[in-house]
């Protein structure tokens, strides 16, 4: 019987042929959206066949089945596409350190050098975190190219003073935020309040100044996917750079009919102004099966594109450590123990 250290190692050097993973792009490779002016019209009109989008959703899982060097590439991808994020109560800044240790070096080294994949520079897409540890992330981050993402504007309710929601935003862009995800007023939305939306939204957007702007729904806590399209168009007439599902807070948090109503907004705001939005679902993506999914969703809805760092992240703090271990069985044919993997 062989042992994990005297098993043969397959070769997986072929997953470079596959589908081997971009580097993050430059900054401004992708115009921001620069938004519109509401458009009430189109906003009433948006309409959702709720039958139709579960019927797809379900489809995504179970018609392919992505394995070996494939499967590999895949979740190569997906980790250079992961805000690696840690939103607790009980962070620390050597948690936030630790976690920018972790995004500098997202896969242990023997594993990379496995794969052939050791000179590319993997790195995760960004680092996400309070705004209370935006200096110390951005500090730990330094010279990696890997920018910071605050949660602002009353995250996660946004249910604090307007002034108080932009004040915050200032002050985490002052201190080195790159990118701010903020929060809208759910009750805008489920009041059909949109111009109140699209003002609110904006506001963020012209606070932000050069920062990139993630509005984040809270799907889980909207009525219905009509809602849902309607405040992704509201959001991105307003200018957001990026919608994203969740706070990872709601009692439902990133799943796939919410994504393909999304997306599917995205790709109507690109083909009616010519603009590209990003999407980032968040909130529930821990296992490495699971952003398969997502990423066949991207790939099929809006094409290769998409399928870049800047415009598409995964919201994670847990995905990272079971991709890893998914890489490591790939290499070795054993699941390796959850202590081998570094925080993530």
């Amino acid at each position: 019987m062989t042992t994990a250290e005297t098993r043969p190692v397959r070769n997986p050097r072929s997953v470079i042929s596959y589908s081997e993973p971009a580097a993050p792009l430059p900054p401004g490779l992708v115009p921001r959206n620069p938004g519109m002016p509401l458009d009430l019209g189109w906003v009433r009109d948006a309409r959702v066949n709720r039958s139709a989008v579960e019927r797809r959703a379900a489809t995504i899982p179970t018609r392919r089945s992505i394995k070996t060097a494939w499967q590999a590439g895949w979740l190569l991808r997906a980790i250079t596409l992961i805000d690696l994020t840690t939103l607790q109560g009980d962070d620390t800044p050597g948690r936030v350190r630790r976690l920018c240790a972790k995004a500098r070096q997202p896969v242990r080294a023997d594993l990379l050098e496995s794969l052939g994949m050791q000179d590319v520079g993997m790195r995760v897409a960004a680092v996400c975190v309070y705004h209370a540890f935006v200096r110390t992330a951005v500090e730990a981050l330094e010279g990696s190219g890997i920018p910071v993402a605050a949660v602002s504007a009353g995250f996660p309710a946004g249910l604090t003073p307007f002034k108080t929601r932009l004040a915050e935003i200032e002050a985490s862009v002052a201190d080195g935020a790159e990118e701010i995800d903020i929060v809208i007023t759910r009750a805008h939305v489920l009041t059909g309040n949109w111009q109140a939306l699209y003002d609110e939204v904006r506001a963020f957007r012209e606070t932000c100044g050069a920062v990139h702007l993630k509005a984040i729904l809270g799907t889980g806590e909207l009525a219905t996917l009509k809602d849902v399209s309607r405040a992704s168009l509201v959001a991105m007439m307003a200018g957001a750079d990026f919608i994203k599902t969740s706070t990872g807070k709601e009692s439902v948090n990133a799943v796939l009919p919410v994504g393909i109503v999304m997306v599917r907004a995205i790709r109507e705001y690109r083909e009616r102004t010519g603009h590209c939005v990003g999407f980032k679902p968040a909130g529930g993506i821990r296992k490495a099966k699971e952003s398969l999914d997502w990423l066949a969703m991207m790939k099929e809805e809006l094409g290769d594109r998409w399928l870049r760092p800047d415009l598409f992240r995964f919201g994670a703090s847990t995905l990272l450590a079971d991709i890893e271990r998914q890489l490591e069985h790939y290499i070795t044919g054993r699941y390796s123990a959850a202590h081998r993997h570094p925080l993530a």
